[in-house]
């Protein structure tokens, strides 16, 4: 029985990785095994890093929140804890947005929760 090669779904599969490499620079952009690697790499950074995103913005908004509470004399686990004993069900994206561009929005619920 003769070999049996598939030559044409091996170059797709070869164009694809070099699709994806576009933009890259010197032989990771045009030379397969180079550009493969490279092409690997990127995605399992893409893959974990859309987790580290969420985290990072988490901290961001804590740090806001902070910032916000420390001006009217809270630290932030005390501003947590008081909207949670008050019942205030607002995230930490709402309240950093609150504490940066719209200051008297947040000291309006800083004088609610005291």
């Amino acid at each position: 029985m003769p070999r049996s090669v598939n030559s044409v779904a091996k170059r797709a599969r070869r164009k694809k990785v070099l699709k994806q490499a576009k933009g890259y620079f010197g032989r990771r952009k045009n030379v397969w095994t180079v550009a493969k690697n490279a092409v690997d790499k990127a995605m399992q950074y893409s893959y974990r890093d859309r987790r580290v995103k969420k985290r990072n913005f988490r901290a961001l908004w804590i740090t806001r929140i902070n910032a916000g509470a420390r001006l009217h004399g809270l630290s932030y686990s005390q501003f947590m804890g008081k909207l949670k004993a008050n019942e205030i069900e607002l995230n930490r994206k709402v309240l950093a947005d609150l504490a940066m561009n719209h200051p008297d929005a947040f000291k309006a619920i800083i004088e609610k929760i005291k």
